[in-house]
């Protein structure tokens, strides 16, 4: 299985067809199988050179149970060093959630090697909700689960519930403790081309639809009915805008 090095931390990764490269971060207690288990890789693979990876914490990636370890500039060197491990200059970039934050992070940290930005239900705004996971040490899973389920304001499905507790979760409670301040500084300099999509269930969506709304080149798209859980499940919403998007980028 491949893996790149970042900081001395295997970050690992998997690619899956040809054409301009697409690099996909999941979210939050996820990891790159949903792409494959949601539909999206299938699809994008027919057109695209998909390159899926782990994040920090998550998957088959390192597991560092130190909240320092998961800074936004320290993720966004995990998702360059995949590119750098595969000899990619510059990518598509789509990032669901926790992927989204990422994404944010890159345009600051490393704007020449985006082509586009595909975000799924993530702001530049500041998020206190995170603030609930304070104390928070991942030792009890019920805890864990419940604290999440108040970040989102939503219930979490049981079979969501069962891949939770699969993981390390005293390695994602101390990546939940990382703070989210504001990046609104951002949207001015976001000249590139953006799709941003939210449910309209989920608690984020009026940010993200404002956030569209702010950016040069800044599209939105509703998804009807969707929780913030839904935004990644429900390809078949997802997909459509995601590959015109893509298209109109070739």
């Amino acid at each position: 299985m491949p893996f790149a090095l970042s900081d001395g931390r295997r970050i690992h990764y998997q690619v899956e067809g040809e054409g301009p490269p697409l690099l996909l971060h999941h979210g939050f207690t996820s990891s790159l199988e949903a792409w494959r288990f949601f539909g999206f890789a299938s699809a994008l693979r027919e057109r695209y050179q998909v390159i899926m990876f782990d994040a920090l914490g998550h998957g088959l990636s390192d597991k560092p149970h130190d909240t320092a370890a998961y800074s936004q500039p320290q993720r966004c060197r995990d998702a360059l060093a995949v590119l750098d491990a595969l000899g990619i200059a510059r990518a598509h970039f789509f990032g669901y959630s926790l992927g989204g934050w990422v994404g944010y992070g890159l345009v600051r940290h490393a704007p020449e090697r985006l082509a586009s930005l595909i975000l799924g239900a993530a702001h530049p705004y500041e998020d206190r909700s995170w603030d609930g996971f304070a104390g928070i040490d991942g030792r009890d899973p019920e805890q864990f689960i419940s604290t999440f389920e108040t970040l989102l304001n939503e219930a979490i499905s049981p079979q969501v519930k069962m891949l939770i507790r699969g993981n390390d979760l005293v390695a994602l409670a101390a990546a939940a403790q990382q703070p989210r301040p504001s990046q609104e500084d951002l949207l001015a300099r976001m000249a590139l081309p953006c799709l941003l999509f939210c449910g309209d269930a989920d608690a984020r969506h009026g940010a993200v639809q404002r956030t569209a709304a702010l950016l040069a080149q800044g599209e939105f798209v509703s998804l009807p009915g969707v929780t913030h859980f839904g935004g990644l499940m429900q390809s078949e919403l997802v997909l459509p805008p995601v590959m015109d998007f893509l298209a109109r980028r070739r």
